[in-house]
């Protein structure tokens, strides 16, 4: 039995959830990934990824046209799984079921439509009519209201359950592999050039609606020079480290986006985590991964009051309210006087993962969906 896994777009970081769902089927399918790629390649990310990979170059309206025929062609799978409501893996699915009458998974772990609505009215008009983009907003509009032809669907939060209905399937991770007693964090530190500091990191792309500019206010606030913000996962990241205010900026590395084989490497170096998501449409409907990765860890985590952060923590992190600066300095100084308490919740926070979102969950789940859609 094959599964074609669509995704939308192999060189940004949709990849990681379509990877995601891929890795947990591998062990009783053979699965293939297909998709489109902006800028040629999959995600440096996933660099490491062992997945059979279809690509295709993305491009425009009409030229799009001959691309979307390859890929249809190409989808040789059983069962088709696209992941994200795009139309460029979802809006490709139900093609390819009309034609070939082949079983079709959605698999939703964002809110499209608020990427878009986050640009004003204006903005929002503009996009509408960017046709020529086969992921512009009129043909994402569409995929909203599309959802019920799918055969089964699974989210990855409430939010998005309660929009489209289907299973929840949180984000997961191989517990295994991120596992702190793998690694010497002081060893770490030093090669990292943090020797006898403490380090508070962000893990993920900066972009406005995750809070990293909250999280440098904070820094601001907070007068330790024994004290370093780690952000990992820039695009640009010298340019980035330029546009930080010069009070701080010899606190801060800023280091562009590492493959996920380095990852728990980079994460065993910080004290603690920071997720400071902000409340905006881009954010209400998603999840962020990198809360997984440190909760797999064991490391004290600091985020905000958005989505479901406070179930999936249930008490095992730090929350304080989103776009409030000050709160996230109160809540770096209290750990850093509390470190006991502080790791003791680090390590809750592993259990509760090993638990509840380790990848097994997610290998289970998508094992019943499949039944489902086989039956």
């Amino acid at each position: 039995m094959k599964i074609s896994v669509l995704c939308f777009d192999l060189s940004s970081n949709a990849f990681g959830r379509a990877w995601l769902l891929a890795q947990a089927l591998s062990g009783v399918y053979d699965v293939e990934i297909i998709g489109t790629s902006r800028r040629g390649g999959t995600w440096t990310p996933m660099d490491h990824s062992k997945i059979p990979v279809k690509e295709f170059m993305w491009d425009r309206y009409p030229k799009f046209s001959k691309i979307k025929k390859n890929i249809l062609d190409a989808i040789d799978g059983d069962i088709i799984l696209a992941s994200k409501l795009m139309p460029t893996s979802f809006g490709i699915g139900l093609q390819k079921k009309a034609s070939s009458g082949k079983p079709l998974l959605v698999d939703i772990d964002d809110w499209e439509l608020g990427f878009f609505y986050h640009s004003g009215f204006w903005g929002r008009v503009g996009r509408f009519l960017n046709f020529s983009n086969p992921n512009g907003l009129p043909y994402v509009w569409r995929m909203d209201r599309l959802v019920g032809y799918a055969d089964a669907v699974s989210v990855s939060n409430r939010f998005l359950q309660k929009k489209f209905g289907g299973v929840l399937l949180p984000h997961c991770r191989d517990t295994t592999v991120l596992d702190p007693l793998k690694f010497n964090p002081n060893k770490i530190k030093e090669k990292m050039g943090f020797k006898n500091k403490k380090v508070v990191m962000f893990l993920g792309t900066p972009r406005p609606h995750k809070g990293v500019g909250d999280l440098l206010a904070a820094f601001k606030i907070i007068d330790n020079p024994d004290l370093n913000l780690a952000i990992i996962g820039a695009d640009n990241h010298q340019e980035f480290l330029e546009r930080i205010d010069r009070s701080i900026r010899h606190r801060v590395v800023v280091l562009p986006k590492m493959s996920f084989v380095k990852l728990p490497e980079l994460l065993s170096a910080a004290d603690i985590i920071a997720i400071p998501q902000r409340r905006t449409s881009d954010s209400v409907g998603q999840i962020p991964a990198r809360l997984f990765d440190a909760m797999s860890m064991g490391k004290p985590i600091i985020a905000t009051r958005v989505s479901d952060i406070p179930e999936v923590l249930d008490g095992c992190g730090y929350l304080v309210d989103p776009n409030e600066p000050a709160q996230l300095a109160e809540a770096i100084e209290y750990i850093l006087n509390h470190l006991d308490e502080a790791r003791a919740k680090g390590q809750t926070a592993r259990e509760r993962c090993q638990r509840m979102y380790d990848i097994s969950n997610l290998e289970f789940g998508l094992s019943k969906l499949m039944e489902k859609v086989l039956a």
